[in-house]
């Protein structure tokens, strides 16, 4: 009886409670990362659109949402239809690819596209600036802990971003964790072999994508 009753006190050792603004910060960088997977699959939807129109705008340009691509597909959706005049609203580097955007442009975007692009497109503006307003709270809460940023900072591929989550997943007093086991199981990243930090590649459910 009495070494159950031993054994029962080490098994219930008091759970790891964050300080507030350690919450704090975590509800606003799980926010952001959730919104983020948002705005990616809601770009995801794009490209599946076009797809489905025979529209190959990103095989010929590497990010259809950079200025070239949205001038293209607010074009779309204003009702033109030329290839070629499509085709010459490339910008920069992309102008060197104007007859491969003629031909990619040769599809067949109906009113119903234009309709679900327009509507997909706001969705993606309105994500970005939610992300934005975050990443801005996020800059003012995480200042109080700018020692642990810079030190985090000088692992390679951590950048302010991935130390903010870090921070916000773990604190900045180590001394909570009796190991580094206990504070990955606190974390929910148990190390895989060849993980990568700066690609956001973990277990952790609440830090996957928060990268990018």
């Amino acid at each position: 009886m009495w070494l159950c009753k031993v054994a029962e006190r080490q098994m219930l050792r008091p759970s790891f409670v964050p300080p507030v603004p350690i919450r704090r910060l975590r509800d606003v960088t799980r926010y952001r990362v959730a919104l983020v997977s948002d705005r990616n699959r809601e770009k995801n939807r794009v490209e599946k659109l076009l797809e489905d129109s025979q529209i190959k705008l990103s095989v010929v340009a590497s990010d259809i949402f950079g200025v070239s691509g949205r001038d293209m597909m607010a074009a779309l959706i204003a009702g033109e239809r030329s290839p070629q005049v499509l085709a010459q609203l490339a910008r920069s580097r992309l102008r060197s690819k104007i007859p491969q955007l003629a031909e990619a442009f040769v599809g067949y975007l109906t009113d119903h596209h234009r309709l679900l692009l327009a509507k997909m497109l706001t969705r993606i503006d309105a994500l970005e600036a939610d992300i934005a307003d975050l990443e801005t709270e996020i800059e003012a809460q995480i200042a109080p802990f700018a020692p642990a940023v810079a030190r985090l900072d000088e692992i390679p591929g951590v950048g302010a971003t991935a130390a903010a989550v870090i921070i916000a997943e773990v604190g900045v007093d180590m001394s909570r964790f009796p190991t580094p086991a206990h504070l990955s199981s606190w974390a929910f990243q148990q190390p895989t072999a060849g993980s990568d930090l700066s690609q956001g590649r973990s277990k952790s459910v609440s830090s996957a994508s928060a990268f990018r």
